[in-house]
């Protein structure tokens, strides 16, 4: 389900490299014609709204400020770059699947958002938050469909963990892993996590500096 355990020393190594100073906010994208150039590797976050993908990104980096939790889902429309290391890139990718957001936003933002994932040949993966109290909705499987067509590596992870049972959880990861045999682009390993206890954010850490360095 997960990646397996990591030794001390690697968790130690991770520390150290998504250390709180390791990244820093760069701009705001509406319009692709802003998009900072290519000339690196990057890695997105995508969720759907209200999913905990702020608090997972805070967590990720150990900085609470990093990106904003709000009480508000949709409240972002904008893709937002973080510079990572000075050699990455981390992209925070605005929620979906919010009802009370205006359809003809919603239609702009997701061809936006088709274009840059067809376009960014410097996307190494992508990895798609899913809320384990609810597990895969349409608009999750949605998104899947728009990955695997821009052919874009991608990373199911479980969020919210500390929410459910242990029983619950083992459920909705077989169901999760089952669903994503169908989708050429995605990674057949799940991650669970939970922001607040801290759990398997060392393995996120460990996916995503595969991605970006390996």
């Amino acid at each position: 389900m997960a990646d397996q355990a990591r030794t001390p020393k690697e968790i130690d190594e991770l520390a150290q490299l998504f250390h709180s100073g390791s990244v820093q906010f760069v701009l705001s994208v509406a319009q692709l014609e802003q998009l900072p150039a290519a000339d690196r590797a990057e890695c997105a976050f995508i969720g759907r709204s209200n999913v905990g993908k702020s608090s997972l990104l805070n967590a990720l980096f150990g900085h609470s400020g990093l990106a904003r939790v709000s009480n508000t889902p949709g409240r972002t429309q904008q893709l937002n770059f973080f510079n990572f290391r000075d050699n990455a890139y981390l992209v925070d990718v605005p929620g979906y699947g919010y009802a009370k957001a205006p359809k003809p936003a919603v239609r702009d933002w997701q061809e936006i958002l088709k274009d840059y994932l067809r376009g960014r040949t410097n996307l190494r993966r992508a990895f798609l938050l899913i809320d384990s109290r609810h597990g895969i909705k349409p608009n999750d499987i949605e998104m899947m469909k728009m990955l695997d067509t821009a052919a874009v590596a991608y990373q199911i992870v479980l969020t919210k963990i500390d929410k459910i049972s242990a029983a619950a959880l083992a459920q909705v990861a077989a169901d999760t892993e089952t669903k994503i045999k169908k989708h050429a682009a995605a990674a057949p390993t799940v991650l669970i996590t939970s922001s607040e206890k801290s759990t398997g954010i060392e393995n996120l850490r460990a996916s995503m500096r595969r991605a970006l360095y390996e």
